[in-house]
């Protein structure tokens, strides 16, 4: 054995990891998702900086964006898969080095192309982060602390989500956009040799049956992309040409068709890439649902909220930033109490009721008066980010929970996989309604806010539905 697996914790029979190993770890996991979620929106702000510099127009330079979300969300599953037979922080360890290298390439990039390519290959590293994350958070902590972890770990990723417009603004206003991707290299190299002694290894063995298909990650890849592109094209792009719209819709057609031979052909495996072993789990399929609308709902809301404030209520750029924070400061003030009260109440009543608060506080936000003081939209922003902060926590330690722990993997990746899902979804039917109501008046931003808050109630049903089924505890 190498000195560095001598000194690296694992984890068989033992609950979790002991103090100060556990915070150790911790601190790995938590730098890793931060960074990894915090990439998906910190180009937004600089993006028609990138287009003009770089000689592209905008409807090309938001593919620096799109490269990166489509390649975390195609390689999500079966980077969780590989985790599961070769070792979860070998997977996290690897993603992040990939990450940090696509940095530099995106950090010397002198051509959109060069740039489109090196963020592609910044989400694969993405990937491979997000993919495990809550399955070490698993291994870490011992059973009875869970919750804490998934607490941390959640708040952590809230945040991270919404935060990339203020870092990037921080950023921006003291230096050029190669320096949003320069940062990440240092910031890659400590979370790689922090992980290297602090993460665990499992010794759980894989599964009987488990496989790694090339078949079926071409199937995985081909599924996304194509859904990916055609709700693209067919919403967040406003095609409304009769031509590019058929177009937009045979690419979203095909990827469904895929999408059909990719899951039936899953349904005759032992071990299946996309998970359908999970879903046969009424708790955590419910746990999915849940988990889509959540995030389809903030999606709708966080892009819509910018538009309300600047354009119908005439407050500053540094108004608005201040009184969106008001959301993940919350998220931040109830996420630890939402973890203290895992186990004491169903994670199916905890997050039902912050779906609820969520959806009252969006609903509350879409009847603003005409006039409104801060306060008042202050008040109503605090309301979404309280009930968001107690949903979160128990619905991912649902999903991360009920599975057998050798599924961990699948499990975690599936975990990332709705909340992109419901981002993607909400983005595409905001823009929709954008498409029809124009945010110039306000209606649009209305009418967003209403279904978001419609999302919202729906996954609180899905939510509190798992009252009323068992939840599996695995060892």
């Amino acid at each position: 054995m190498s000195a560095t697996a001598a000194r690296t914790p694992a984890v068989g029979a033992r609950d979790g990891l002991p103090i100060p190993q556990r915070w150790h770890a911790m601190v790995v996991i938590i730098l890793g998702i931060a960074v990894a979620v915090l990439d998906g929106t910190i180009v937004n702000l600089a993006l028609p900086g990138i287009a003009r510099e770089l000689k592209s127009d905008a409807s090309h330079a938001i593919w620096v964006v799109n490269a990166y979300q489509i390649a975390t969300l195609v390689m999500l599953l079966p980077l969780a898969s590989l985790g599961d037979l070769i070792g979860y922080r070998r997977v996290y360890l690897v993603g992040m080095a990939l990450f940090a290298a696509a940095s530099v390439l995106a950090t010397f990039s002198n051509s959109l192309g060069m740039l489109i390519g090196a963020r592609a290959l910044q989400g694969l590293g993405a990937a491979g982060i997000m993919s495990v994350n809550s399955a070490l958070v698993r291994l870490v902590y011992p059973r009875s602390q869970l919750g804490r972890g998934m607490a941390i770990n959640s708040m952590v990723v809230a945040t991270a989500s919404v935060a990339g417009p203020s870092v990037a603004a921080a950023i921006l206003s003291v230096a050029s956009w190669p320096w949003l991707f320069a940062l990440n290299v240092p910031l890659g190299i400590l979370v790689l040799v922090l992980g290297m002694k602090a993460l665990p290894v499992s010794e759980a063995a894989p599964a009987s049956g488990r496989r790694f298909s090339g078949i079926d990650v071409l199937l995985n890849v081909l599924m996304f992309s194509l859904i990916f592109i055609g709700a693209d094209r067919l919403g967040v792009r406003g095609d409304s040409g009769q031509g590019v719209g058929a177009g937009a819709w045979a690419i979203l057609l095909a990827g469904v068709a895929v999408g059909f031979v990719y899951i039936r052909r899953q349904l005759s495996l032992a071990v299946p890439l996309f998970p359908v072993d999970l879903l046969r789990i009424p708790v955590f399929t419910l746990s999915m649902g849940t988990s889509v609308g959540a995030f389809c709902a903030q999606m709708l809301s966080f892009i819509a909220l910018p538009f309300l404030l600047l354009e119908t209520y005439g407050r500053s750029h540094f108004e608005a930033g201040l009184l969106i924070t008001a959301w993940p400061l919350a998220i931040v003030f109830m996420a630890p109490i939402a973890g203290r009260l895992i186990g004491k109440y169903p994670d199916g009543l905890l997050g039902g009721i912050g779906l609820a608060t969520l959806a009252t506080g969006l609903a509350l936000l879409a009847a603003l008066p005409a006039h409104p003081g801060n306060a008042d939209i202050a008040w109503r922003m605090v309301l979404c980010g309280l009930g968001f902060g107690l949903f979160q926590s128990p619905n991912n330690h649902t999903i991360v929970t009920s599975p057998p722990a050798h599924r961990s993997g699948a499990a975690s990746g599936m975990l990332g996989t709705a909340r992109l899902t419901g981002q993607t979804l909400g983005a595409v039917i905001l823009a929709g309604v954008f498409s029809f109501w124009p945010p110039h008046d306000g209606k649009g931003q209305v009418i967003a806010l209403t279904i978001a808050a419609c999302c919202a109630a729906v996954a609180a049903v899905f939510s509190t539905l798992r009252t009323r089924q068992p939840t599996p505890r695995h060892a």
